[in-house]
Order: C-alpha cells, then structure tokens, then sequence
C-alpha cells in the first residue's frame, strides 16, 4: 500500500472515531452543546470539532440551535432498529411491566458498556425518580445497583481497569476503597443482587439483580429505583424478592434453566 493511501485511510478511521466520540459526549444531564465546549471535553482542535459536527447536522444525526449542537432524530431511528432486534430488549418488557405493577417503581434494563452501565429499557413510575433516569443515560458501576451487578459477575480485569484511576465520589456513601468495593462485589455475587443506597444520588435507592444468557453469563441486569422514602430497610425485602424473581424469568426465558446448573 502506497503512503499517501495509508495517510487517507488512517486520517479517515480517525474522524469516524472522532465523530463517535462526539456523538457519546452528549447526554441527558448534557444534552446540548457549543464547539468549544466538545473540543476542551475531547481535546480535539476547535476546527475539527465544528467540520464533523457540520457532516454529521447534513445527515440529521444531530442538529444546530441558538449556537449549541443537541442530538438529531437520526439517531433515534436507528436506537429504535437496534432495541427492536435484540433479544433480551424484546423478552425484558413485559417482565419490566410486571415488576412495575407489584413495585409500583420505575424499573430498567442495563447493560454493559466499557466501564459504564448503559440504560437500554426504561418503565416509568406515575411517581417516578424522572431528573435521574433516562433511556440512553450512562451510568458509573461503582456505585450504582446494576453497575455493580455487572462488575460483579464480570472478569477481575474490568474490576482492575476501573478501580486503576481511584474511585469517584459521588455522595457520602459512595465506595472509593478499592477493598471495600471488592468485598460488596463478593457479597452481591453470594446473594445473587445489588443495593444501591445514595451512592449515586442523595435521597435515592435502587435494587437490581442479574439476568443471564442461556449460557449461564451475565449479560444483563434489571432494576427498581425510588426514593428512600420508599425504598428503605422495611421495603427492600419485598422490593429484592420482585426484582431476583423478575430476573429470573428474564434469564429463563433467555434459555437460562438454573436448575440444570445445580
């Protein structure tokens, strides 16, 4: 291969990636954005930022207002083709409306991403948690109940390139100790699910349990999220048994049969 067609090749895959990177830069807390403020949060030159923002406004994947770029409605035509051709998506929604029914919380499905625990499904509460959860929201796996169901039932390497940078705080009983983490890890894995109790946002629990593939791994987790009002020490005994049950039956109809593993 020619230099000069390596060059254009490398410079091309790099400017897919850029445009990747600026795409997942957004969010629900985040949801709009100026050039600058994308080139500093990525370290990319203003001039770079502003021609793939421009390529990707001519193809709707986002759009410009008042100076500031949001997230465009391609994108949701295409989040929709990707939830409606997978599976778990498609076993987990009745499941998730059931759960809703006996909870009466707003439940989720996540999964994971890198070191971050992705909403993929969300059932809402009439009087549900709204500022803190959203489909799309990426989340910390510390410190969140899914987050650390799927760092659980993971491989020790994810713990160790998560845990290798320090832990961030998020609230007064966020865990940053590595040890203590590891030790919460080894006790959801006994139990079978996760509490989140203000880890992650003050005045706010959450309980999740894993779901697993026919193979027996753990490729998913649901969850309940409330406020501590009402998701508290008398509550949470019944609120877990819902969720462990309602993971179960995801799993199972998955192709996960637990007791042949026994």
């Amino acid at each position: 291969m020619k230099a000069g067609m390596k060059t254009t090749k490398e410079n091309t895959l790099s400017s897919v990636k850029n445009a990747l990177r600026l795409l997942k830069s957004f969010s629900s807390e985040e949801p709009e954005k100026k050039i600058t403020e994308l080139a500093k949060s990525l370290n990319l030159g203003t001039s770079t930022v502003s021609r793939l923002m421009t390529t990707l406004a001519s193809e709707g994947f986002v759009y410009k207002k008042n100076h500031r770029y949001r997230l465009g409605w391609s994108l949701l035509s295409l989040s929709g083709v990707v939830t409606a051709d997978i599976e778990i998506h498609q076993e987990a929604i009745p499941v998730l409306n059931n759960l809703l029914t006996k909870t009466e919380e707003t439940s989720h499905l996540n999964i994971l991403e890198g070191l971050e625990a992705i909403c993929i499904h969300k059932v809402e509460s009439t009087h549900a948690v709204r500022a803190f959860t959203q489909i799309g929201n990426r989340n910390p796996l510390h410190c969140t109940s899914s987050g650390k169901v799927l760092l659980a039932f993971n491989e020790e390497k994810l713990f160790d390139k998560l845990t290798e940078n320090g832990l961030q705080a998020y609230t007064y009983n966020t865990i940053t100790d590595s040890v203590q983490l590891r030790e919460a890890l080894a006790e959801i894995r006994e139990q079978g699910y996760a509490v989140s109790n203000e880890e992650i946002y003050q005045g706010v629990a959450a309980i999740a349990a894993p779901i697993r593939d026919y193979t027996g791994e753990v490729v998913a987790a649901i969850n309940i999220i409330g406020p501590i009002q009402r998701i508290n020490r008398h509550s949470i005994p019944n609120h877990t048994k819902n969720v462990v049950e309602a993971a179960k039956e995801i799993s199972e109809r998955l192709g996960y049969l637990e007791s042949f593993r026994k």
